[in-house]
């Protein structure tokens, strides 16, 4: 027998699929007029179902709209920052003495969180203390001013603001002083970051110097031993992007005993060395190690396919001194080339006969000085060196020392 077919008859279940050959074979009008009882029929069949499902549908669809509509009426909860100075600084004091309540070795992730509610509470008060130092200058006459910046005396502020900044501040360095807690890069860089926002730079040179030298915690036969560890290894050098934003809150707080304590404590110990030497001469040492294989490969080659004139070892003799007499002559005038170069250099430039290699390793320890000499010294190049004062002259002297020279006469404009 013959059923219907589906395209023709459209949506309809599997039972009506079953209906004979002569349903179809009605004329076109009479299928029309045929459609009106059969959607009389099939709409009795769609109630013939169990009055549970359909309760439970419209329950549920109830529902959900009294829920959008709950939802679309409810007013959304917003919790306010906190502003206030000394709110900040307990919330800050809060976190970090259940920080130090937790006995033994407290995991990295409660110290990192530890400080992030000291940064958080740093800045939040950040923008306050930016206003009051701005409306300090905008009170202040413009002598008043020049004379604070000069002389690198702190802008007063507000005793409110001030106690909180020492206060956020003090509580940061008691979770990085916690003989417990191990110096990490990633707990150093929170530590200058909070005190960048605070404008705090006086206690960044001893957390640099407690970064090289505090003993490691550790847990032995169940109680807590203290590691050594050694100041001068590559691992314990400071990373150049914390240095740098420790001396940008130096300079910016006008604390030229800080700045200088930074440079110290950071670009100058052998542990900096070591690592700029690891990181950027690993691989030209490489490099130059594979080199004469290289040389000897290419003699060899020339040797054997582009020539015909010479035996192979005569051939290859020549082919050798002659690429390694090229690598000599090209490197070591591009080395020296590299090596001597002052375009990157302002008002700091080396003593004449300082080794190419010093150069090389304390570029990071002169391009720091260099930018203290700038911040502390007049804006205008038409006017370098005529700074005077015991700080300047202090200054001079301090670089001498470092085998570095202060606004060099022959490198200075219009003195060449």
């Amino acid at each position: 027998m013959r059923r219907a077919n589906p395209r023709q008859v459209g949506f309809i279940c599997q039972s009506c699929a079953s209906l004979p050959a002569r349903v179809s074979r009605q004329p076109f009008s009479g299928r029309i007029l045929s459609a009106v009882p059969r959607q009389v029929v099939q709409s009795s069949v769609w109630r013939s179902t169990p009055a549970r499902w359909t309760a439970s549908v419209s329950a549920s669809k109830a529902a959900s709209d009294a829920g959008s509509d709950a939802d679309g009426n409810a007013v959304p909860v917003t919790q306010r920052p906190v502003t206030d100075a000394s709110q900040l600084a307990n919330m800050a004091e809060d976190s970090v003495n259940k920080f130090l309540s937790v006995d033994g070795i407290p995991a990295k992730q409660l110290t990192t969180a530890a400080l992030q509610s000291c940064l958080r509470a740093a800045a939040a008060l950040h923008p306050q203390l930016k206003r009051a130092e701005a409306q300090y200058r905008a009170s202040a006459s413009k002598l008043v001013s020049l004379g604070a910046e000069r002389t690198g005396a702190r802008i007063p502020v507000d005793a409110k603001l001030t106690e909180a900044t020492l206060r956020i501040s003090h509580a940061a360095y008691a979770i990085v002083a916690n003989p417990n807690v191990e110096m990490t890069p990633e707990f150093l860089e929170l530590y200058v970051a909070i005190q960048a926002q605070l404008g705090q730079p006086e206690s960044l040179p001893a957390v640099f110097e407690m970064f090289a030298n505090k003993p490691k915690p550790v847990v032995k036969d169940g109680q807590i031993a203290y590691v050594k560890q050694n100041p001068n290894a590559a691992a314990r050098a400071i990373e150049p992007a914390i240095a740098d934003m420790a001396l940008q809150t130096a300079i910016d707080a006008k604390s030229l005993d800080s700045a200088l304590g930074i440079i110290e404590s950071s670009y100058s110990l052998p542990a900096f060395k070591r690592q700029k030497l690891i990181k950027h001469g690993t691989a030209p040492a490489l490099g130059l190690a594979t080199l004469p294989f290289g040389i000897f490969g290419l003699s060899t080659g020339y040797a054997a396919y582009w020539q015909n004139t010479m035996d192979m070892s005569t051939a290859t003799g020549i082919a050798v001194a002659g690429i390694s007499g090229y690598f000599l002559v090209v490197g070591s005038l591009g080395m020296i080339a590299k090596l001597s170069n002052k375009d990157q250099m302002k008002r700091v430039t080396w003593t004449p006969g300082t080794p190419l290699r010093y150069r090389w390793l304390r570029e990071e320890e002169r391009a720091a000085l260099d930018k203290v000499a700038c911040a502390w010294g007049f804006k205008e190049p038409w006017r370098h060196g005529e700074e005077m004062g015991p700080e300047w002259e202090g200054l001079k002297e301090y670089m001498g020392y470092r085998q570095m020279l202060l606004d060099r006469v022959e490198f200075m404009e219009g003195m060449s």
